[in-house]
């Protein structure tokens, strides 16, 4: 029987801190949307288990109550909901008001502050999470497998490991290690842990407690979001610290490259253009350059490379390169349009470097789905110049709508973008510009590249139709998670 056949009978609770279209702050959201629909076309019996937050409430006001949680250590009680998400999936919701009933996102407050008791806020994930993969579930329903994502749901490996009885194997997948979810370690015995998991063989982590720790040290599989990421969280360079416990636990490590929603993101259906286009009618793309630039106030310039940025404005992004770096791609025939939010400094910078050259700079504070999407079909080339990348998807997006992009030679970004040579442009591999180095330099040269390729409009097409004919789509991925689950049930039952 093949492992996709074995797969098709696993029980698999997929628990997350964020679920498009109900909560989302980032990739993790869209992930978390995708993959388990992915998993559910396989055959697998797939469950989300996600916060209560006023707008998931809001979104499955037709959910029932299906388990009340009694209170638990310093843990309050819940209750849980059982609804559908838009794809179909199954998902329940951790409803309790006095954790997750605010005004403000999953993590932080309207101000932008971290909540003060995410520590139980995203305990109480865990628990419940890892009751619902042990013979303390409240459910007939019981998972045969616990998939958690990112250190909020990262506790959960823990308690399964720590005295829950017929504990299901779990795994952690790590979207990006740099958010470790670190705490006083005194909160511990609100959470309900044991002393004897206080200790560096266990959730301590340099005095304090690490979410992200506990589940890279108890769960019996890890995951990085892509091949390349798997190996780069090995290193000191890219380990934030974790390098050294990661590299103990390699033989339970695995990349598996995260993938899109190619309905979603799709240039021949997508509502939110002026003109739709496909592979085969690539001249249709370039209305929506002229509509981008009319609506932002950018110069009509068929001729200018129009570089595209969609991106949270920090540090990891590179969002600094590209300042430093405009002087010199201003001297070219290049505009930049862009959409983001993040660190106030590189909002007030994008703000000023817009206002002082608006024919040539477009920026737009905050998020939009409408423009992220006339983004990626109106820009030439999309440009990620990330410091460190775990996966990221708008590399993948900018393919999908023939938009070449220009990244930084790391994570994902490497496993997704063939880089520009003539020979691999034939071959039907290059789709994109790489670059090594996180230097404004290095991404000045990588646009005079697209700018020599771009000057060749033949060239161009074909790079943009070798991004086009790439498969993003999650049926790849989901088959690999479904092997992992697989693999990890037969060691469990042995």
């Amino acid at each position: 029987m093949s492992a996709i056949r074995k797969a098709a009978r696993l029980r698999v609770l997929f628990v997350t801190p964020e679920c498009a279209p109900w909560a989302k702050t980032g990739g993790l959201g869209d992930v978390s949307a995708s993959l388990p629909a992915a998993l559910a076309a396989l055959g697998l019996d797939v469950c989300v288990l996600l916060p209560g937050y006023p707008s998931v409430r809001q979104a499955a006001r037709n959910a029932r109550k299906v388990a009340d949680i009694r209170s638990a250590h310093g843990l309050p009680s819940a209750r849980l909901l059982r609804g559908r998400l838009p794809s179909g999936v199954p998902a329940l919701v951790l409803d309790c008001p006095s954790l997750y009933r605010r005004e403000g996102g999953p993590y932080q407050d309207g101000d932008g502050v971290d909540y003060s008791d995410n520590a139980l806020r995203f305990g109480l994930l865990s628990h419940v999470a890892a009751r619902l993969a042990s013979a303390a579930s409240p459910l007939v329903w019981r998972a045969d497998i616990l998939h958690c994502n990112d250190w909020p749901t990262a506790l959960a490996p823990a308690y399964l490991k720590l005295g829950l009885p017929g504990a299901a194997p779990s795994l952690v997948v790590v979207h990006n290690l740099a958010f470790q979810g670190i705490f006083p370690l005194d909160v511990a015995e609100r959470l309900g842990l044991p002393p004897e998991s206080l200790k560096s063989e266990g959730v301590e982590y340099w005095g304090k407690l690490s979410f992200l720790k506990a589940g890279l040290y108890y769960a019996d599989r890890i995951v990085a979001v892509s091949p390349t990421y798997a190996h780069e969280i090995r290193t000191e360079a890219h380990g934030c610290g974790m390098q050294g416990l990661v590299e103990t636990r390699a033989n339970r490590l695995a990349g598996i490259l995260n993938g899109i929603d190619m309905d979603a993101w799709n240039p021949r259906t997508d509502p939110h253009l002026d003109t739709n286009y496909d592979a085969d009618t690539l001249e249709d793309k370039a209305p929506n350059k002229r509509a981008l630039q009319a609506e932002l106030g950018l110069a009509a310039d068929d001729d200018a490379l129009l570089l595209g940025m969609v991106s949270r404005l920090t540090d990891q992004k590179g969002i600094d390169l590209v300042l430093d770096a405009l002087p010199e791609l201003l001297a070219r025939p290049v505009q930049l349009a862009l959409l983001g939010g993040g660190d106030a400094r590189f909002e007030q910078a994008w703000r000023e470097r817009a206002a002082a050259t608006p024919e040539r700079i477009a920026a737009v504070i905050g998020f939009d789905e409408r423009l992220a999407h006339r983004i990626e079909a109106g820009a030439d080339a999309f440009v990620m110049p990330s410091r460190f990348e775990p996966c990221g998807l708008n590399q993948m997006y900018s393919q999908r709508y023939g938009t070449p992009p220009i990244v930084r030679a790391t994570g994902g970004l490497v496993d997704s973008v063939g880089d520009f040579s003539v020979d691999g442009l034939h071959r039907g591999e290059a789709s994109g510009f790489l670059f090594a180095d996180a230097t404004p330099a290095a991404l000045v040269e990588a646009v005079d590249r697209a700018l020599k390729v771009f000057a060749d409009r033949v060239a161009w097409r074909t790079l943009c139709r070798n991004g086009m004919a790439r498969d993003f789509s999650w049926g790849g991925s989901a088959g690999r998670y479904a092997r992992l689950y697989v693999a990890m049930r037969a060691v469990a039952a042995a």
